[in-house]
């Protein structure tokens, strides 16, 4: 743990393979935020800066990246893949140290970005085009795909090693460069990550870290040498990069907010539905954008299940995310104040708060950011602990009469990120899968997020652009199509011949 005395260290850029020696007009602090103390200070980049690094990565794609072969790039990949399984655990404990999240749970975080690492490892056959022999007499058609040039990844708080992980691999070996904007609020993980890219033999300036706030932002979003932009975050701000990248001629994958719902009809098994409606509830105190927030129970099992989970969530241990806790702060002040404000007006609007998280005690020192989980019953649509994205450890209970209106209730949410079902009949978990407007669905599985080779992402406001996340998706979004027709020439090639071409 941090020294109360220790001075906030000094966290910088990493432009060029090497950290930035330059002067920042602005800074900003960083805590850990099971103790309240600062331990960094940030250097936020200028929209001059940004413009400096994009031209120095434009630069090493087209003279140190563009053109290396396939076979270069996939060892510089498999060396990145165990150079971060040699450092996962002091990865984990950057992410701890920042965000808060206990150390088991980071520890896992980069092991599931670890997975989209090694679907990079296999670009060569992910990259494969397509061949046609003869399409017309003498005449052969194929297609390839391209690297786009600069890309730009701007990465959320919540997960800040497993989200670069998601894009960046990918977005490297595809033969693009990359500049990374991680959230000002824990980026130690994410330069520790990269770091190890230059360690892997990664060209220098092929990836750069620029640390900032809305200017770094929309320095890349306005950059003509920027192709393309990932981004994870809040609707709110996920809608605005969509917006303003595409408007200036990107292509732009916003992923957004969510309100994750966990259907449990009357046959479930209420003890499996209880150990996970806890689990994703609360699990990462509840900021992740997978976490179940609302708990959708056909009667008559309601009253069951919810005694059923305030007994296992009074058993939770919440504290310093390094002493074995099960549950660790929220990432800031203001964070916790607001996640408490939502638990109040849920009991002002009428619910029945079973569990105020806002009466926890915390297995810590200092003055952390800490706020046990709630559980809030009787909970209707139209109350804000509903409406709204808490993204943090509140679980809402809403009571419907049958699997129909349970339907019906989740798709009339704006959010379409994950949902579950939890049932023993197949039958209703076949019509949920299909019928449900969500991205991402579990049955009988709370926190339904794919595997690395298959596509990660929602429907309606949780995501903006038409492409998802990691898999070929996101093989296909770094990428760009060319389709080359080829004849070689014989002496009898005919002469001039002003008629339309035709395949004979």
């Amino acid at each position: 743990m941090s020294s109360s005395h220790a001075a906030p260290a000094r966290i910088t850029h990493l432009v060029a393979g090497r950290a930035w020696e330059g002067t920042a007009a602005r800074t900003s602090a960083v805590h850990d935020p099971a103790t309240g103390e600062q331990t960094g200070e940030l250097d936020l980049a200028s929209a001059d800066l940004v413009g400096e690094v994009v031209a120095g990565a434009h630069a090493a794609w087209r003279e140190q990246w563009a053109d290396v072969s396939l076979a270069r790039r996939t060892s510089v990949l498999f060396r990145f893949r165990e150079l971060l399984r040699r450092d996962q655990e002091k990865i984990a404990a950057l992410i701890t140290a920042e965000h808060g999240k206990v150390l088991d749970d980071a520890f896992a975080e980069v092991g599931r970005g670890l997975e989209v690492a090694e679907l990079a490892c296999g670009i060569p056959h992910l990259l494969k085009g397509g061949h046609t022999d003869n399409a017309s007499a003498g005449v052969d058609v194929f297609s390839l795909r391209q690297s786009l040039g600069v890309v730009a990844v701007i990465s959320p708080f919540n997960f800040p090693a497993m989200v670069p992980l998601w894009f960046v691999p990918l977005a490297l070996a595809c033969g693009n460069a990359v500049v990374l904007k991680p959230s000002e609020k824990d980026p130690s993980a994410t330069l520790a990550m990269a770091a190890l890219w230059t360690e892997a033999g990664l060209p220098d300036g092929v990836l750069n870290v620029v640390n900032g706030d809305k200017e770094a932002v929309d320095a890349l979003l306005t950059h003509p040498q920027v192709k393309a932009v990932s981004f994870v975050g809040s609707t709110p701000v996920a809608r605005y990069v969509y917006e303003t990248g595409t408007a200036h001629g990107k292509r732009v994958q916003a992923l957004g907010g969510a309100k994750n719902h966990m259907l449990v009809l009357p046959d479930a098994d209420l003890d499996l539905a209880a150990d996970a409606a806890v689990n994703a509830g609360f699990g990462s105190a509840g900021e992740r954008c997978m976490a179940v927030s609302a708990l959708v129970v056909v009667e008559p099992v309601a009253d069951d299940l919810v005694a059923r989970i305030a007994e296992r969530v009074g058993r939770l241990r919440t504290g310093d995310g390094r002493r074995g806790c099960d549950m660790g702060p929220v990432i800031t002040r203001e964070a916790r104040d607001r996640i408490a404000s939502y638990v109040a007006a849920g009991a002002e609007d009428g619910a029945t708060v079973v569990v105020d998280g806002r009466e926890g005690e915390y297995d810590a020192d200092g003055d952390g950011f800490f706020i046990a989980p709630s559980l809030v019953d009787h909970v209707t649509t139209d109350m804000s602990v509903y409406t709204d994205e808490i993204f943090g450890p509140v679980l809402a209970v809403l009571r419907v009469a049958s699997f129909d209106e349970g339907l019906e209730l989740i798709n009339a949410n704006p959010y379409g990120n994950g949902t579950a079902v939890f049932t023993h009949d197949g039958g209703a978990a076949r019509r949920f899968q299909r019928e449900v407007e969500v991205g991402m669905v579990g049955v009988n599985v709370p926190v339904p997020v794919p595997v690395a080779y298959y596509s990660f992402g929602g429907w309606k406001s949780s995501l903006f652009g038409d492409t998802h996340a990691h898999g070929t998706e996101g093989v296909h979004f770094y990428t760009r199509g060319k389709v080359v027709t080829q004849r070689w020439p014989d002496p009898s090639h005919g002469g001039v011949d002003l008629g339309f071409p035709s395949n004979t």
